[in-house]
Order: C-alpha cells, then sequence, then structure tokens
C-alpha cells in the first residue's frame, strides 16, 4: 500500500467520523438552505494544502450544496476523491415519503452536467420531475455558495 492510499483512507475515516460527529444534531429549522455556516463542511475536511499530490477533482460548490440540500438523508458513504456521495432513506421536512440517494458529481466545473442525482424511494424509483427538482434546487444552492464565496 503506498503512502498515498494511506493518506486519503486516513482522510476518508476523518471525513466519516466528523460526518457522525456532527449529524445528530439540527437547528430545528428544517429549510434546506437555513443553515449557510461553513462550520462542519466536508469539503474543509478533505483539502489538503500540504501535499500538492492529492487532488479532488469535484466542484466544492456542487458537493457542499449536495450535503446541504439533502441534509435530511443520513450520510452512509462518501469519496470526494470520486465524487460519490451515498445516503440512507430520510424522510424530507414536511413529507411523508422516505427516499435515498446517490449523487455523483463528475466534474469539477460548477455545470449541471457535472452533476448526477439518483433517487429511490422505498416502493422503487421516484419520478423524473422529482429527481430534475432536486438537482435544481442544488445546483441553486450551490451558485449561491459561489455568489458568497466571491465577496470575500
Amino acid at each position: 500500500m503506498t503512502i498515498r492510499h494511506i493518506l486519503r483512507m486516513g482522510i476518508l475515516v476523518c471525513g466519516t467520523l466528523s460526518l457522525v460527529a456532527c449529524g445528530g444534531s439540527q437547528s430545528g429549522s428544517g429549510a434546506s438552505g437555513a443553515n449557510d455556516q461553513s462550520e462542519g463542511k466536508i469539503w474543509d475536511l478533505f483539502t489538503d494544502h500540504a501535499d500538492p499530490n492529492v487532488q479532488i477533482s469535484v466542484n466544492k460548490y456542487l458537493w457542499n450544496a449536495s450535503l446541504d440540500v439533502l441534509n435530511f438523508l443520513p450520510i452512509q458513504s462518501v469519496d470526494p476523491f470520486s465524487g460519490l456521495i451515498v445516503t440512507g432513506y430520510g424522510t424530507p421536512p414536511g413529507g411523508g415519503r422516505a427516499y435515498r440517494a446517490t449523487i455523483h458529481i463528475t466534474d469539477p466545473a460548477l455545470d449541471a452536467r457535472s452533476l448526477k442525482v439518483s433517487l429511490e424511494s422505498r416502493g422503487g424509483t421516484v419520478s423524473p420531475d422529482t429527481v430534475r427538482a432536486v438537482e435544481d434546487a442544488i445546483l441553486t444552492r450551490a451558485r449561491q455558495l459561489r455568489i458568497a464565496d466571491s465577496r470575500l
């Protein structure tokens, strides 16, 4: 096993443990974009400014927006190196149907083609309109995060 693989595994373990630690408490708002604080963002856990060989080729705004919009879903696994977020079943605030999601961010560009969302309910597949609405919400939130960053 190379040093790079060991480093990746260590980062993934730390990120997963951080998710577990901060996943249980929500501020009671229930709104997807209500938590605009940058604390606990997974992206920040995976940036390594000391090692130029570690490259993450996903868009950080899409990554954080996906986690913000789908914050009601329990995270099962994350891999920022491949851009994959897999969640367990969860019910949206005010909803009665449980969903689970797989989000794949395929490119570092902030572009709709970089985002692939797959939703599933306990009853099977979800309508394409629902998937499109979730993708639109993630893209809108990603743009909001980018605009907020450009003001810094």
